[in-house]
């Protein structure tokens, strides 16, 4: 009766701890993660506080919806590792942390030897170590366009209508969709991609207008680390700043200073396509097994924007855009600079937010018109994926060893069910250890410096031989893997030939002599290096 109430009792504090756990683990991260607001994130929307709503990706995630959406918590080693590299393409936008030298290969990796797609917005240095393995440099400090900048209206309050302050930091540009704007031909470079442009992606030969806010600049240095002269690649620029913009080191923006020099042209990139052709992938028929898989040609693709608000929600789409004070040029007021309507005089210049341009990249970047490809495919967008990397943003101290945990978790599958899974068994497996584990005696240790010299029970001299024999037996036996009773039962003949030292076995079988002290220590010595 007794051992059926203690095991009624086991589980109710079982059930007990759990539910305690998962309180504790949901409060702590709540309230650790409460002074921290999130930006750029594909999964914080209207419940932002303030304007960080206009700060977050949500706008790309939902127009992006005819693609099969995923995010990723873990490393970016792991993109090697996912299903059809060729038709996913991962989306990094403002990294606050830095990417390690791993990290930076396998995106290398990735996009080269895998055919997939990347799109990596940053203006900061913690994308560097990725723009090295491209031969790729990022400027340290933003850029101020005396020429390309747009007018901002304030949006709210009392100066509601009016124009806000004037700021070069405000940057567009025209960009082309695979183009090297220096090399496209002037018709070309004056016409703008119209809505049925758009809609049948015919937009190789116009371009679109492209928001920016304080954007540094990127420029092309060469092969990236590790590849050759001769890499099969192909690099673009499709958008730049004007030849006036200047990289504002001092953050004054006074051109007079010394240290904020222009740019000058082929240095202000602002937009930059690698491709990687040729790349031989492996394709599957939907429904069909691993017998079903055929071989095709696929390019790999990495773009590098030089400005991550270029995809926040204040600059995606038209209807925000106006809301947060972006009007088209002619609405604006353009006296000592120009609009982007200056560049296109052919097609449509009007700016229809920057989703319309990243949108029909995407979709040029992920070979949807590959001819390769099974149609079963290419009639199915969501047979493409569109992964955001929600892993590059900061942690709060408290909050960095869960984001780890689930990093880890992720490492093991990316089934949602199963994460959850894995945490509440860790859970359960926490609370088990806490209610398992014993509780240590209390006890203590007094030493009584009085008796120091003493010893409970002293040796007789008498019997320094015997001990020094029987160490040498139980040695033996131990080496020799005998337990007490097959030892016991051996004949001395066959213990002698396990000893095997004349001087020992001496020790063992003289029962008349007797050694001195000497000799015994230097027997224990002999003991101690036999067997070795």
């Amino acid at each position: 009766m007794s051992e059926e109430k203690q095991g009624i009792r086991l589980e109710t504090w079982l059930a007990v701890g759990l539910v305690v756990s998962i309180l504790l683990s949901t409060s702590l991260i709540l309230f650790a993660s409460s002074d921290k607001q999130t930006v750029y994130s594909a999964y914080v929307g209207n419940e932002a506080d303030g304007d960080y709503q206009y700060q977050q990706l949500g706008l790309m995630r939902d127009s992006l919806g005819k693609y099969t959406i995923a995010n990723t918590m873990s490393t970016p080693m792991l993109v090697n590792d996912w299903r059809e590299p060729h038709r996913t393409t991962l989306v990094i936008v403002a990294p606050e942390k830095p990417f390690d030298q791993a990290e930076a290969e396998a995106i290398h990796d990735f996009v080269t030897n895998k055919g997939g797609k990347v799109i990596l917005a940053a203006d900061s240095s913690n994308a560097q170590q990725v723009a090295d393995q491209f031969g790729v440099q990022f400027f340290e400090s933003p850029i101020m366009d005396m020429r390309h900048y747009y007018e901002v209206n304030h949006y709210n309050g009392p100066m509601a209508g009016t124009q806000a302050p004037q700021n070069e930091q405000n940057v567009w540009t025209v960009a082309s969709i695979n183009q090297d704007v220096a090399e496209m031909n002037p018709l070309a470079m004056a016409t703008g991609c119209s809505s049925k442009d758009l809609l049948n992606h015919s937009t190789d030969n116009c371009r679109m207008p492209v928001l920016m806010r304080s954007p540094t600049a990127i420029q092309v240095l060469g092969p990236g680390i590790g590849e050759d002269e001769d890499i099969n690649r192909d690099v673009k620029v499709l958008a730049t700043a004007s030849n006036e913009a200047y990289a504002d080191r001092t953050g004054t923006g006074d051109l007079s200073s010394g240290l904020n020099i222009q740019l000058g042209a082929g240095q202000t990139g602002l937009i930059i396509r690698i491709d990687y052709p040729g790349i031989e992938a492996m394709d599957a028929i939907p429904g069909g097994g691993p017998e079903q898989a055929y071989k095709i040609s696929v390019t790999g693709s990495i773009v590098f924007v030089s400005n991550d608000d270029a995809f926040a929600d204040h600059l995606w789409d038209q209807a925000t855009a106006k809301n947060t004070g972006k009007d088209q040029c002619q609405a604006m007021v353009y006296v000592n600079h120009t609009c982007w309507n200056s560049e296109l005089s052919n097609g449509e210049s009007t700016w229809r937010g920057n989703g319309a341009y990243f949108a029909e990249l995407i979709h040029d970047m992920s070979e949807q018109e590959n001819d390769e490809l099974s149609a079963l495919i290419k009639l199915h967008p969501e047979k493409f994926y569109v992964v955001f990397d929600e892993s590059r943003h900061v942690s709060s101290t408290l909050t960095a060893p869960f984001t780890e945990a689930m990093g880890a978790i992720v490492l093991l599958t990316s089934d949602a069910w199963l994460k959850w899974l894995i945490v509440l068994n860790l859970l359960a497996l926490l609370s088990i250890a806490i209610m398992v584990v014993p509780e240590k005696e209390n006890w203590r240790h007094v030493f009584d410096l009085t008796r120091f010299r003493e010893r409970p029970e002293k040796i007789d001299p008498n019997k320094y031989q015997l001990r020094v024999r029987q160490a040498l037996m139980e040695k033996v036996r131990i080496f020799h893997d005998l337990t007490k009773d097959q030892m016991a039962v051996k004949a001395p003949a066959e213990v002698q030939a396990l000893i095997r030292d004349p001087r020992l076995v001496e020790l063992a079988y003289s029962q008349n002599r007797i050694f001195t002290p000497d000799e015994l220590r230097q027997h224990l010595q002999a003991i101690r290096r036999w067997g070795k």
